[in-house]
């Protein structure tokens, strides 16, 4: 961020050269961003801190590095990732930091953190993003031009049709219930 003022930096040397081609590896995200004066997973509540800056969690936890990634072309994000929490007693750490208490983290996480008690190794991924490669490589100014089934701006997908209203026998067999904005 300091040197290009974004994580996702187009690293070529002639960026009016479209057939030039510059991969980037993004590291040492902070785990923690801020939002109306709270912190925040900046990747997301399961992404580990770097192993040896566990014990700044306790004192300045806006300062903790993750152990995300990002795989960046020409300005294009490509591929995101993460290594994960597997240790029960640091991911209640982290949902603590973010306002989850023990009570609702159990109530929605208590089978992953139960778990995690019996051993998880650990783990982590990388997701990539083969349509924006492929946009990149075909020279396309749009991601819409090389997905199979693009959205419009609007999210609507004109092939299937949606979103649409859906049919009251489906609603009442789920036990949902619409309501009209006022």
């Amino acid at each position: 961020m300091e040197k290009y003022g974004t994580d996702k930096p187009d690293l070529r040397k002639d960026k009016n050269n479209p057939n030039e081609l510059a991969l980037g590896f993004i590291v040492d995200f902070p785990l923690f961003g801020k939002e109306d004066g709270h912190l925040t997973p900046e990747h997301h509540m399961f992404t580990a801190p770097k192993p040896d800056q566990i014990d700044l969690l306790d004192t300045t936890p806006e300062k903790v590095i993750s152990t995300s990634y990002d795989m960046v072309l020409n300005g294009y994000e490509m591929a995101s990732g993460s290594i994960r929490i597997h240790q029960p007693e640091l991911q209640q750490k982290i949902l603590d930091i973010i306002g989850i208490d023990r009570a609702e983290a159990e109530q929605k996480f208590g089978h992953m953190l139960e778990a995690f008690k019996y051993g998880a190794p650990p783990h982590g991924g990388i997701a990539p993003g083969i349509d924006r490669f492929m946009m990149i490589l075909q020279n396309e100014p749009n991601i819409r031009e090389v997905i199979a089934f693009p959205k419009t701006n609007k999210g609507r997908d004109p092939m299937m049709g949606s979103p649409r209203e859906v049919d009251s026998n489906t609603l009442n067999e789920l036990g949902l219930e619409l309501r009209k904005k006022k």
